[in-house]
């Protein structure tokens, strides 16, 4: 999405956004990259713990659990849609929920063969942009939606910390509350940094312009963030219904803790959908919980195979919704 930014903030005509023609197969090393690393740590947890009781606990899963969890993950983004729709409001769009709901499950799909988060956020970036022929205004609101998952996710982390410090050590403690309250500081602080955006570097001057109407209205976010709020914690509710697919009786407040603090982690770009990561997180929060190392990496394995089930669902948004046209004035 950085490089989106760039790419948009670089025209003064309202152009759709691609990377540059001069690199086209730069995001491919790096998905090829992401994914390798993803997959080597995964490789790593196997052998360090031991394989064969990973996939000995695999089968164990209950298809009813797992199918529920598959059903609310989809649930949840509906709710992210309406999320986007919101966001958008807040810049005068007029399309329907069903138009949200379409591009947001398109990007979804789009995101399990396109390197990244870029290429579903950029998609549904262009098919409302299109649409609405305001092209610079739909990547503003897929950007606040994508700020406003990470803030809320920050949030839930250092919240859940707090009123469940005793089961953190202090090096887990101590970012995951730092990285709330910082946050949390910059949002209540939204409308004094929107005056000084032009005086901030070139990087953040582009990223800060193209959300400053946002950043003036922070008030006008409150819905999204509560609803974001309650999409963290349907993900935690999630995989604790895929731990009593397996059978484990770890108590949901386990999962609300631990789920958002391995999301922050996973968040960081330096695997293919925080996959490795995750479940490296899994091993060590849930591990505090009393989740044993074996069952925290087959729940991270059924996690990950829950979320491409359900991006799956975006094909038939992807298939029975036309492809957007570009305009004229747009490269």
């Amino acid at each position: 999405m950085n490089d989106l930014l760039a790419n948009e903030t670089e025209r003064e005509d309202d152009a759709a956004p691609i990377a540059p023609a001069g690199r086209p197969s730069h995001p491919y090393r790096s998905f090829l990259l992401k994914a390798g690393v993803g997959v080597a740590v995964i490789a790593f947890l196997l052998w360090h713990f031991d394989a064969r009781p990973v996939l000995k606990i695999l089968p164990r899963e209950n298809l009813s659990w797992f199918a529920g969890a598959v059903l609310l993950y989809v649930a949840g983004q509906v709710m992210s849609a309406w999320r986007w729709q919101l966001l958008a409001m807040v810049l005068d769009f007029k399309e329907g929920f069903g138009d949200f709901l379409r591009y947001y499950f398109i990007g979804i799909f789009t995101n399990l063969f396109v390197p990244g988060l870029v290429g579903g956020d950029a998609l549904r970036a262009v098919y409302l942009g299109r649409k609405s022929h305001r092209m610079g205004e739909a990547i503003a609101s897929v950007v606040a939606d994508r700020g406003i998952g990470l803030l809320a996710l920050f949030w839930l982390a250092g919240v859940m910390a707090l009123l469940e410090h005793s089961m953190l050590p202090a090096n887990v403690l101590r970012p995951v509350v730092g990285i709330g309250g910082a946050t949390l500081a910059a949002f209540a602080c939204a409308p004094l940094l929107a005056k000084v955006v032009h005086l901030m570097p070139r990087i953040l001057r582009r990223a800060g312009g193209i959300v400053l109407p946002y950043l003036h209205r922070p008030q006008s976010m409150l819905p999204a963030v509560a609803l974001s709020l309650m999409l963290q914690i349907s993900l935690a509710f999630c995989q604790w219904m895929l731990a009593r697919g397996l059978g484990l009786g770890t108590p949901l407040y386990v999962f609300l803790l631990c789920v958002p603090i391995a999301n922050v982690f996973a968040s960081l770009p330096i695997t293919l959908n925080g996959l490795g990561i995750r479940e490296t997180a899994y091993v060590l929060l849930l591990g505090l919980g009393g989740v044993g190392h074996d069952d925290a990496i087959a729940l991270g394995l059924l996690w990950f195979a829950a979320t491409m089930l359900g991006g799956l669902t975006g094909g038939f948004a992807f298939v029975s919704t036309p492809a957007p046209i570009a305009v004229a004035g747009e490269a």
